[in-house]
């Protein structure tokens, strides 16, 4: 079972188990038969499984509080904005707001 924070997908922790298992296991796909692909995912699967732990998920209820607090605000300004006359040329890249990334990390 795996336990995932609300905030994540579940299929979004498979993309990355599989994205491990090619980075890891089948990269580079140099195999000359399927016995060796098999061989290769069950020796990479033992190892897992004999040094696997849990995650360590960053992304606490404190994150998203903050995180909901800032959409709000930015939705606000966006609102006061809009009512406004457009500036007459938008401000430079480096100064925009950029879109938050997600935090949690498998450690």
């Amino acid at each position: 079972m795996v336990h995932t924070p609300v905030h994540a997908s579940l299929l979004n922790q498979v993309e990355s188990y599989l994205s491990a298992v090619q980075r890891k296991a089948l990269s580079p796909n140099d195999f000359t038969d399927l016995t060796e692909v098999r061989d290769r995912l069950r020796a990479l699967e033992d190892r897992y499984n004999a040094t696997a732990q849990p995650f360590q998920w960053r992304f606490t209820t404190s994150d998203l509080d903050d995180l909901l607090a800032r959409l709000d605000r930015h939705t606000a300004d966006h609102h006061e904005e809009s009512s406004v006359a457009p500036a007459a040329c938008p401000p430079p890249k480096d100064l925009r707001r950029r879109p938050l990334r997600g935090s949690a990390r498998l450690v």
